[in-house]
């Protein structure tokens, strides 16, 4: 499955993926081309050096969002996109999109989601004092994080902890889990039940529990 990644940020997500397929974890996924809304994105540099196709399609050159995501689909199709992931790009897509890739979008958001939905998740969980927080690989939807839910991971809360502390932490379980996922979506594992996704094992492997099958 040929995989459009979109970013807008310095690319730790990316180079995760980047990781995964360099070391055969990705497969059969391919990452096709990088996506990315900020021609200043440190996520192309990091695609570049891997050898990867990148392509730059900045919001504020299109009058409305309907003609910015159009020429998005466009540099998708050029590559000939399947599925996307969604990087640390930061914005949120319409219907039109979403219906373009029907459950072969996903995103991953820093909280155990619908917790802490939108930006700065790991400071809203620290103000709030819980005591775990985590992350959320999901299918995206035409909402803000609001996707089905496809895998979590929980991650606690230090009392040391602040907001940038708590974020790396779960950003090392956040760059094992979005690789695996994609990999699953790419071996049709990853079925959706209305609000519920089933993670199918893998061929020839024994039955297990969700969260072991990533």
């Amino acid at each position: 499955m040929r995989l459009g990644v979109l970013v807008s940020g310095r690319g730790s997500n990316l180079a995760a993926l980047l990781a995964a397929e360099a070391t055969g974890r990705l497969a059969p996924a391919e990452i096709a081309v990088v996506v990315s809304n900020r021609p200043d994105a440190g996520a192309l540099e990091v695609a570049r050096a891997a050898g990867k196709p990148v392509a730059v399609v900045d919001h504020r050159d299109f009058a409305d969002r309907d003609r910015f995501e159009h020429a998005l689909l466009a540099a998708l199709a050029t590559h000939d996109a399947e599925a996307v992931i969604l990087a640390g790009f930061m914005r949120v897509l319409t219907p039109t999109f979403v219906a373009a890739f029907p459950l072969r979008i996903v995103n991953t958001h820093p909280s155990l989601l619908p917790a802490f939905p939108g930006h700065d998740a790991p400071a809203q969980a620290v103000a709030h004092g819980v005591k775990v927080a985590g992350v959320t690989v999901h299918f995206v939807d035409t909402g803000v994080d609001t996707g089905p839910i496809i895998a979590q991971r929980a991650v606690p809360v230090l009392a040391t902890d602040d907001a940038a502390a708590l974020h790396r932490r779960i950003q090392v379980e956040e760059h094992r889990l979005l690789p695996a996922v994609a990999r699953a979506l790419a071996q049709g594992r990853l079925v959706c039940e209305g609000r519920t996704v089933v993670i199918r094992a893998a061929p020839g492997a024994a039955d297990a529990d969700a969260d072991q099958l990533l």
